[in-house]
This record gives structure tokens, C-alpha cells and sequence, in this order.
């Protein structure tokens, strides 16, 4: 094909990381990820194998380590870097900040350093629609005030954008920062609600919903995510930053009932009060999302539901999910 991209994908054997990675195959894509064992590693393995049988060899190394990540740049010269790699979870980073600080801070700083190095590299990142913290406006706009923090988690991604600001301004880093939300879909995360909850319904457990499932979250499906991340490659010079969610917020009392008819099982709930670090509601505004990276939603939750729970009972083994 004309117009071959280098790319250098972290976190790749994660679940955006994974498919972004997959969707890129036709590209010259390098992916790097250090296993973290924060969740399943086999499940890491597994998608690492599967990218290895799509030609895309993911090299096992931590974006901490720049003797590493340096000599790849050196050897490879990658045109893009995407930015995946980071300590995930809110709830997480009460129980271990640090990891936090290594990952998404200094971690990140690695990469802008190599992005320094080699100012002809584009840089797409990945933030979260966890910056907008106790922004009660809704929905979520990328002019909004994104100064209180409701989690470290939101705190580390508020300060990637900062610094991707601040190596723009000295260094004309070109950076692109992509605000997901609640990304879900097959190969997707067990430390997240659908996937436990998914779970718990075909097990018969009950299943915990906080603020007595009244949080609102705009649940967005992995492939409109990676059409937003693919986007966002070809955007001319600069420093922005987008949102990319399904623009259709619901309950998470109406998200298990989606899941309900989905799996078509009742589940058990227990309905508890809203958790430390928790938000009521993420709803994102994809104005500016649309009109520059053509970033337009277009699986629905009960479509995108089915997909996910339909891998989890082929892979059964890999998710602990009942057949």
C-alpha cells in the first residue's frame, strides 16, 4: 500500500493497545508492553500471540526503560507513536498510587523525551474522561476547566495533557491527546464493571452497583474507539485534544439491563452507596471530535454487548465466562 506509516504502539498487548494495533496490520506497527500483571497476563499473552500471527511483533519492555525504547527509535524510525501504555483503574489508585506515578508520569515523560529527540514523530496519546473529575456540566466539553481531580488516576492523565502542552510549547512536540470513555468490547479488561458483571449474571452472583446504579457513564464501543484513534493520526501539526465516547450516556441501572436481555439471565443486585474516587456521570461532547478526525459513533450498547459476551463465552476459559 502507498503512504506506509511506522508505528510504535505501547501497551499494545492491552485491550485498545490490542485492537488498535490489529487495525493498523497493514502498516509497519511495532507494539511494546511490559505484561503488567495488574490484571490476567494470560489474557495479555493471548492477544500478543494473536498480533504475532498478524505480523506485529510486540517486544516485551517497560517504556521506563529508555536504553530500550531509545535503541528501537534509533533502529526503526517510527513516523507515529501511539501512546497506550499506562496504569489503568480509578478505584486502583487508591490502593497503589505509586504504580500510578511510574507508569503514567514518568512513563509518559519517556515518551516525550523521545518525541524530543525526534521532532518529525507524531505523538497520539491516550487521556481519559476521567480529567473532567467533579465537572458537574454536562456534557463534558474539551473547553471545559478540568482542575478538580475526583482520583489520582484523573490527576496523572490531567498531567499528561499538561506536559504534552508544555513539550509543544518548547520543543514543538507534535501531540494528540484522546479523552476516552468507559471503553468496552471483546478483549476487553476484567477489572471492568461489564466484565465482571457479565460474570457475576451467568454465574448467578449478585452484582455491586454504587451510587444505588444511578452513575451515569457514556459506555463507548472498542471500534468507534480505534476510528477515533486512526483519525487522529493523519491531523496536521499541533497540540489538541479530544473526546472520544458514544455520546449516549445511560444509567448503569440501564446498562445491567441491557446486559440482562443480552445474556437473557436476571441479575442479582446489591445496590450500595457511591465509592471513593467514584463520578455520577460522564457524558462526552464529540463536537470538535467529528469534525476533525470523522469521529461518528456507530455501535449501539446492546449491539456492542452481544459482541462482547458472545468472546467471552468462546474464550471461556481466558474470561472465566460460563458457556
Amino acid at each position: 500500500m502507498t503512504n506506509v506509516k511506522r508505528i510504535l504502539v505501547t501497551g499494545a498487548a492491552g485491550f485498545i493497545g490490542y485492537h488498535t494495533a490489529l487495525a493498523l496490520k497493514d502498516h509497519h506497527v511495532v507494539g511494546y508492553d511490559n505484561f503488567d500483571p495488574y490484571y490476567s497476563v494470560e489474557l495479555k499473552k493471548e492477544r500478543a500471540r494473536r498480533l504475532k500471527e498478524a505480523g506485529i511483533e510486540v517486544i516485551n519492555a517497560d517504556i521506563n526503560d529508555k536504553h530500550t525504547l531509545f535503541q528501537l527509535m534509533e533502529k526503526e524510525r517510527f513516523t507515529h507513536i501511539i501512546h497506550l501504555a499506562a496504569q489503568a483503574g480509578v478505584r486502583y489508585s487508591l490502593k497503589a498510587p505509586e504504580a500510578y506515578i511510574r507508569s503514567n508520569i514518568d512513563g509518559f515523560l519517556s515518551v516525550l523525551e523521545l518525541v524530543r529527540k525526534y521532532p518529525e514523530t507524531k505523538l497520539v496519546y491516550a487521556s481519559s474522561s476521567s480529567v473532567y473529575g467533579l465537572n458537574e456540566k454536562i456534557p463534558y466539553s474539551i473547553h471545559d476547566r478540568t482542575d478538580s481531580q475526583a482520583s489520582l488516576y484523573g490527576v496523572t492523565k490531567k498531567s499528561n495533557e499538561l506536559m504534552a502542552q508544555t513539550y509543544h510549547h518548547l520543543f514543538d512536540a507534535d501531540c494528540v491527546g484522546l479523552r476516552f470513555f468507559t471503553v468496552y468490547g471483546p478483549w476487553g479488561r476484567p477489572d471492568m464493571a461489564y466484565f465482571s458483571f457479565s460474570q457475576a449474571i451467568m454465574e448467578g452472583k449478585a452484582i455491586e452497583l454504587y451510587n444505588f446504579g444511578n452513575c451515569m457513564r457514556d459506555f463507548t464501543y472498542i471500534d468507534d474507539i480505534v476510528a477515533g484513534i486512526l483519525g487522529a493520526l493523519d491531523l496536521d501539526r499541533g497540540n489538541r485534544v479530544f473526546n472520544l465516547g458514544n455520546h449516549e450516556p445511560v444509567t448503569l441501572m440501564e446498562f445491567v439491563e441491557t446486559l440482562e436481555v443480552v445474556i437473557g439471565k436476571k441479575a442479582e443486585k446489591r445496590l450500595l452507596p457511591m465509592q471513593p474516587g467514584d463520578v455520577t456521570q460522564t457524558f462526552a461532547d464529540i463536537k470538535e471530535s467529528s469534525e476533525a478526525l470523522n469521529f461518528y459513533p456507530k455501535t449501539s450498547l446492546k449491539e456492542g454487548l452481544s459482541h462482547f459476551v458472545k468472546w467471552g463465552k468462546e474464550y471461556c476459559v481466558l474470561t472465566g465466562f460460563s458457556k
